[in-house]
């Protein structure tokens, strides 16, 4: 029987974010899915155990959330990244940095009262699993800095870091890094759908105020998109699918299995196998 790799769905907002994530996929095909006609690149990540599906969703969390449930349910995907570019919202945080979401807020619910406006936060964590993934890839990647922190999403480009939505963020979201559109429509959809392990890596192409159109045009956002996209793919070298590891098991990335277990990766056999492995006596 051919084996059958494991999915998982990369999801990204702008043509430079795709791009900088598909420079690393070989063997793409194209699939249209009916009847909405989303369109996704699949293909192979070279050393590691995954099939990569490629999606370009446009801006938006409500948008992201609708298409990504709908691609996990066809691809069967049991990982989501969105990669992409964001703005930075601390004064330590660079361009060209990451930061990956420990956990992603939707930070425009609320109550509007005569006293002013309640808020009502949300946040979603981020999967643990992939996180510490994140972190491990990050420490071998030179030229590259990592920060793992909350992100937040909202309707809107900030370009204004005295705003009414900055004073919000710093008020009630203080501890966020980067400010992005998308993360919480990703992750929710990979909350709800259950079983769907979804990180959020966010490269920084500007810092959230007046002068984001003179990064921009400093092609920014080509750098901070290259770097997001060269940190999800060292965690997925890093990261096994599911059931490629024993869940009591103790192993490197690429280590091997102890204990009572047969390693039959990369392996060619057919029909059942009944043995036991033996210490040397």
């Amino acid at each position: 029987m051919p084996q059958t790799k494991p999915t998982v769905l990369v999801l990204t907002a702008l043509p430079s974010e795709y791009a900088a994530v598909r420079q690393h996929v070989e063997e793409r095909e194209e699939l249209v899915h009916r009847p909405g006609g989303t369109r996704v690149e699949r293909g192979t990540l070279p050393g590691t155990d995954w099939s990569v599906a490629l999606a370009e969703l446009g801006v938006g969390a409500a948008n992201a959330a609708a298409l990504t449930t709908s691609l996990v349910d066809r691809l069967g995907a049991e990982a989501v990244l969105f990669v992409g570019v964001a703005g930075g919202l601390k004064a330590d945080i660079a361009i060209g940095d990451v930061v990956v979401g420990t956990q992603v807020y939707e930070v425009h619910g609320g109550k509007q009262t005569p006293e002013g406006f309640l808020v009502r936060p949300r946040a979603l964590p981020c999967s643990h699993a992939l996180e510490q993934a994140a972190r491990a890839a990050a420490r071998d990647l030179p030229g590259l800095r990592a920060h793992f922190m909350p992100i937040a999403t909202g309707a809107v480009v900030l370009a204004d870091a005295g705003s009414g939505l900055a004073r919000h963020l710093r008020a009630h979201y203080d501890d966020a890094g980067a400010i992005e559109m998308e993360g919480w429509g990703a992750a929710h959809a990979a909350h709800l759908i259950g079983q769907v392990d979804a990180l959020v890596i966010r490269g920084i192409s500007d810092h959230a105020d007046a002068a984001k159109h003179r990064a921009d045009a400093r092609g920014s956002q080509t750098l901070a998109a290259a770097q997001a996209a060269r940190l999800a793919v060292a965690v997925l070298r890093g990261h096994r699918p599911r059931g490629r590891a024993p869940a009591d098991s103790e192993e490197g990335p690429g280590g091997s299995r102890g204990g009572d277990h047969i390693d039959f990766r990369g392996g060619t056999f057919h029909g059942p196998v009944i043995g036991k492995q033996v210490r040397d006596r």
